[in-house]
């Protein structure tokens, strides 16, 4: 077996940890110590983290989609694929290192994802992108982490907390879904979604996406498009 080669090591900002992007042959890793956060031959829970959610848009003919991670770039080239010409996806990657990798060492696997007019990379906290407007979004994307947990940077905990699920919530437009990866399942994630006032369906699936691989969790959360908090209708407080 060809042995692992380090290719760059960039620190996460305000968490304080490196990450390091590892080769072997054709293959990539990004680890954190001693975990393996992503590598190029696992893809399928990630892809299906933007297939399941882009699903549900499929009636908008210009759906607004944010990512939170860019990752491998599967999420990515998965929600290109299925969605339209007047898509507008916006990505956010909070380490700069990991956008220079990508247009660097790991272009090919990137390919044309990330010149495609639909596109616009920006470079910050997804978080702090979540709470520039209001009911802004069909569909959040977040992939920021191995779970809704801080793994990373403790930071990272505040997108999962009660907080920022309201921020998530006011971000989306009725209907809207917020979609969440994880390596792990939490029971307790489910509850503060439920919470939060999102309708959940929790999906568990293999990393491989072909029935291999450990299990991976999704959580498909969908704003309610015709009731408020306050129990009114939309179509009430519009008129």
């Amino acid at each position: 077996m060809l042995p692992r080669r380090l290719i760059d090591t960039a620190q996460v900002p305000g968490g304080g940890a490196d990450l390091r992007l590892m080769q072997r042959g054709s293959e990539f890793s990004i680890m954190l110590g001693q975990n393996e956060l992503m590598s190029s031959r696992l893809s399928g829970s990630e892809e299906a983290l933007a297939t399941l959610a882009c699903r549900q848009l499929q009636s908008t003919t210009a759906p607004r989609l944010l990512i939170g991670g860019l990752g491998m770039g599967f999420t990515l080239r998965a929600a290109l694929k299925v969605l339209g010409p007047k898509a507008v996806i916006v990505v956010a990657e909070l380490v700069p290192a990991e956008v220079r990798w990508e247009r660097g060492p790991m272009a090919e696997l990137f390919g044309a994802s990330m010149t495609d007019p639909r596109v616009t990379i920006r470079e910050g906290d997804v978080g702090d992108i979540i709470g520039e407007t209001g009911a802004t979004y069909d569909a959040i994307l977040l992939d920021v982490d191995n779970g809704p947990e801080g793994l990373t940077r403790e930071s990272n905990s505040l997108l999962y907390g009660s907080a920022g699920l309201s921020a998530a919530r006011a971000a989306l437009v009725p209907g809207g879904v917020l979609a969440v990866w994880s390596s792990f399942p939490d029971p307790r994630f489910t509850k503060k979604l439920r919470d939060a006032a999102f309708e959940v369906n929790e999906i568990s699936l293999r990393a491989t996406g072909k029935g291999g691989g450990a299990r991976h969790v999704i959580w498909m959360a969908t704003k309610p498009a015709s009731r408020a908090l306050d129990g009114t209708s939309i179509e009430d407080r519009d008129s």
